[in-house]
């Protein structure tokens, strides 16, 4: 069966708030969409701390990467990216400055898709695979994204 966009990103949604509680972390979803499609955070009520980070979610049935210049704006976001969201599933979480370098690694910020704003691939290469290794998913990576600033959380 065909899925519509709506499907995939319902899916991707879901296979992300599903790491994130696997992660020991909550999730909650905004009312509305202005870039930022979940709120991850982690509460104490012991301890008094709240901390949370905003997620912008791409998800395809195949593959997808790709950095949009219109999220720069948003402070501490993170990008995950859900690919193969029917089969086994891999999940990326990259900060905004984490994806940008990735698109400047490949050269990408030197294209005229680049300077009208975002480049996007929907195919993967050797080399985009390799620069995507590092930002692969596991449960307890996530809370990478709540680490204090002094403790090198590149790119917030």
């Amino acid at each position: 069966m065909q899925l519509d966009t709506q499907q995939i990103e319902i899916l991707g949604r879901s296979r992300v708030k599903a790491a994130l509680i696997e992660a020991g972390l909550e999730v909650a979803t905004p009312e509305r969409d202005n870039g930022v499609d979940l709120i991850a955070y982690r509460w104490s009520p012991e301890g008094g701390e709240f901390t949370s980070r905003p997620i912008q979610m791409k998800a395809a049935s195949e593959f997808i990467f790709g950095v949009d210049r219109k999220y720069e704006r948003i402070p501490y976001l993170i990008i995950a990216y859900v690919m193969h969201v029917r089969a086994e599933h891999t999940i990326y979480a990259l900060t905004y400055r984490e994806a940008e370098e990735v698109a400047r690694s490949l050269g990408w910020t030197e294209t005229a898709s680049w300077e009208a704003g975002r480049y996007t691939q929907t195919s993967e290469s050797k080399k985009l695979a390799a620069a995507l290794a590092p930002y692969r998913m596991a449960p307890g990576d996530w809370h990478r994204f709540f680490l204090p600033a002094t403790e090198g959380l590149a790119g917030v």
